[in-house]
Formats: C-alpha cells, structure tokens, sequence
C-alpha cells in the first residue's frame, strides 16, 4: 500500500488530505491517494502556463523524440502497468495488456504527428486585389490544456490527451479519475525520464466534483478536454465560454445484423464486443438490431457463447469478465434488469451478480422505451432486437439520443452504402463490432455523445489555431 502526492512542476507535492483507493473486484484498500485541492489546481496551472512559453519553443524534433522515449520505456514496463492497471480498475489482466499496447500505439502516432503538422499556402491572385502577394497558414500550440479523464481506459485516454498536447508543445493540467489515478501517476515518473521539462504536465488527484470548476474556469487555460457523462460533459459546456472544448461523452453503440452475414463467423466477435471490461466501454455494444430470418439462430448461438466466458479475478490469466468499478453500478444495473423484467422482458442468459460483479446478461423481448435499450448501461449487459426490413432498423439505431459508433454486418454493398449514409453517428463500421476503435482514426460522437474527435491527428487540430500570415512581394 502507497500514498500518492501531486505531480507538480516535476515534483512531488504533499497534500493535505489523502482518499482510500481500493481494489474494485474484492475492495482490498490499494493506496492513499493525495485530494487535491483548488489553490493546487491554480499552482498547477500556474507552472504549466510558465513552462509553456519554452515548451512552445521546443523543435518538432525534441518533442518527437520526448514521445518516442515515452514509448519505449513502456514497452519495458509493459508488464507491471498492465498489472496496476488490472487492479485499480478491475480490468482482466489480458485485456489490460492490450490497453498498454494501445497506449504505446497512441504515443507513438503522437511522436510521428509532431514532425507531420503543417499549415497551407493560399493563392492570393486567386481573389481581386490578390495579386504580388503570397500567403500560408501555420498551427500554434495554444497554451494550458486542463484534461479530466474516466476510469474506464485511464492509461489510453490519458495518452489522447497528453500525446497530441505535448506533440505540438502544449502543456497540460490532468485531472484523472477518482478510481483509477496510479495509471495517470506513473505516467508522471515515464515523462520525467523520458525528458520531459518540469511543468508541462501537472497532475491534480482528488475529486471532480470540487476541483473542475477551476480546471475549466481559470483565464489561463485555453482548451478543455474531457471524456466522462453527459451531464457532467453538459456542466463544462455551459461554464467554458469561448475556450476550445472537446467532449467524449455517452453512448449505447448498435449493431445491425443481416441476413447475408454468416452467424457462426461473427457471435464470438459480437460477444466481445458487449462484454470486453464488463461492458465499461463508452463503444460497448449494446443493442444487437438482428434480421427477423436469423434472429434464432443469432440469439441461440450468441446465448452460448457468452456462456463460455469466464468471470472473475482480473489479475487470472483465464478471466474474460471482472468486476463492476463500484458495488453502486451493480445495484444500478440489476434495477435496470428487473425493471426491463417487469414490462415483459427476459434474461436469454446472466442475470446473477454479486456485490461487485454482473454476470454477463443477453436480454430479448425489449421495448425501445427500457433503460436497457435507450440509456447508457455501462455494464456487461446486452439486448437482441428483432427487425423486419433494414430500413426499420437504421430507424432502430437512429431512434437514440446517442451517436458515438454504431455498425452493420452485410455483404451486399449498397445496403452497407446506405447504411453508411443515413445512421446518424460519429462513425459507421461496416461487417465489424461498433466497439471497434483504432487510435489514429477520428473518434467522436453527435448528438449527446459529445462535441469534437480525437484520434491523434484530430485532437491535434483540436489543440491547436491556425496563424495566417501574408506578404506582398512588389510594393
């Protein structure tokens, strides 16, 4: 058991107050983590402001190679991240290494993003009075960039933050989530030895609740970029004025299935795709829209293999599914089921739970109008909707305050074109899992899912403004 400090100015910092971290599947205490407070934020922002005037100064080159150094000591310490992880989210122990991989992957498009930015010419001639004149755009770092992270992928979605900010020579103040601040912290440590200068980033631990309001709010911060819930998302919007914002909120991603796809080569990959960290995913599948023809056989085969997983200790090699981050989400969850239950549906498989675990849950006989189907459920469960006509299903998915990812299996192409055309989401994935995600892809949602994309590339452009610049060459 440790106690955790801030990360401040390439220091730690004592708090004054500490919160017991523990362990989500047998909630054994794991840490004494440092509660921060406002007056830390505003020290903390405060440092990143001073060292962003050098930082921004920095070459390409420097910053690349900080990244590269960043990923190669990750990849030693794969490892014992992977098993930190583990633990302080309830991750299984071989999903949490492929996390660390993909955090590897996130920093290493960082490195390469930061020698690729670039700006335009403009042909000025090209307008009347344009003429003997040149013109170009270039993008500037833009300043302090305050991050508030989730639990659910705190090493990779920390790496969307951090990678693109210091590619283009921001700095950053990170606030990550309550549950889950060892895999932000140690991050601290890497960056230090990767050399990194002291006050690009900063790291604020505690609770979100007392400290966003001077995350977002502080005069000095010139983004803010946050993956969380949607009324929390709604709160930032409202107070951040005319700062640049990004939001990576709520989801409950859909997938259609028709009947040219053979069932047997796609359940397993289905499977994984509704219960991969026990659902805890914002691209979790969800809803499962499945033509009327193979629904049977669908929910049958589906129904076996989800029986196969296996739940338990995430630090067993053998576990598939673990905990619920908190005791509180199973018993949200489990009245989700009953009330579903209570209007008519039924539990295909799953249903059982404990204190902190769910067994995976398939749902059929749903309605639209059940929180199982139209909200966020954020655990291991699943329901298996019947359709008639593939038009009646993209109104299925499209039927939703959500639009983060949603897919389709078919393998005739105008129905994958149009199902291409008219889902209302962020992005369409065609013959996979909505849960498909890589990390240099633009990822964001519309609607309630949020406002603005990462994906390495992407969040670049978000985390930086374009400079115009023109000069006449014939006076």
């Amino acid at each position: 058991m440790k106690e955790t400090g801030l990360w401040i100015n390439g220091n730690w910092r004592v708090a004054n107050e500490t919160y017991d971290l523990k362990a989500p599947y047998d909630g054994k205490l794991i840490a004494k983590v440092a509660k921060g407070t406002a007056d830390d934020v505003k020290v903390a922002i405060a440092g990143a402001e001073e060292a962003f005037h050098s930082f921004k100064k920095s070459t390409a080159y420097d910053r690349a190679e900080i990244l590269y150094k960043v990923v190669n000591i990750m990849r030693e310490r794969k490892e014992e991240l992977s098993k930190m992880l583990a633990q302080e989210a309830g991750k299984p122990l071989k999903t949490a290494r492929a996390e660390v991989d993909r955090t590897i992957a996130t920093y290493q498009f960082s490195a390469e993003e930061a020698k690729q930015y670039r700006g335009e010419t403009i042909p000025m001639d090209a307008a009347p009075g344009g003429a003997n004149r040149i013109g170009w755009t270039k993008k500037e770092a833009i300043g302090v960039v305050s991050a508030i992270t989730p639990f659910n992928f705190p090493f990779n979605l920390v790496a969307h933050k951090l990678g693109p900010a210091f590619a283009v020579g921001n700095t950053v103040v990170l606030k990550p989530a309550t549950q889950t601040p060892l895999s932000a912290l140690v991050m601290a440590e890497i960056f230090k030895e990767a050399g990194l200068p002291d006050g690009v980033l900063q790291i604020v631990t505690g609770s979100g609740s007392e400290l966003s309001d001077s995350l977002i709010t502080h005069p000095n911060v010139k983004k803010v970029t946050f993956t969380g819930s949607v009324p929390v998302g709604l709160s930032i919007k409202e107070k951040v004025g005319l700062r640049k914002i990004t939001l990576e909120l709520g989801s409950n991603s859909a997938l259609i299935v028709e009947p040219s796809v053979p069932i047997e080569k796609i359940v397993k990959r289905c499977v994984e795709g509704a219960f991969g960290f026990a659902g805890q995913v914002c691209i979790s599948l969800q809803r499962i829209y499945v033509n009327r023809q193979v629904h049977d056989e669908f929910v049958q085969a589906f129904v076996e293999e989800t029986k196969k997983l296996i739940v338990g200790d995430p630090l067993d090699e053998k576990t598939d599914v673990g905990s619920m981050i908190h005791p509180d989400e199973v018993e949200r969850i489990v009245s989700w089921i009953e009330e579903a239950k209570s209007h008519g549906a039924m539990v295909a498989t799953g249903g059982e739970f404990t204190e902190r675990q769910l067994q995976p849950t398939v749902m059929i006989n749903v309605k639209e109008d059940m929180q199982v189907v139209c909200e966020e459920v954020f655990a291991p469960i699943v329901s298996i909707i019947p359709y008639d006509t593939l038009d009646e299903a993209i109104g299925y998915v499209n039927d939703s305050k959500f639009g983060l990812n949603a897919a389709i299996y078919t393998n005739i192409l105008t129905d994958a074109m149009r199902a291409a055309d008219e889902i209302e989401a962020g992005a369409v994935i065609i013959n996979d899992i909505p849960t498909f995600r890589t990390d240099h892809m633009p990822y964001g949602g519309v609607k309630m899912s949020g406002y603005g994309r990462e994906g390495v590339k992407f969040a670049v452009d978000e985390m930086t403004e374009i400079k115009f610049i023109t000069m006449k060459t014939v006076f």
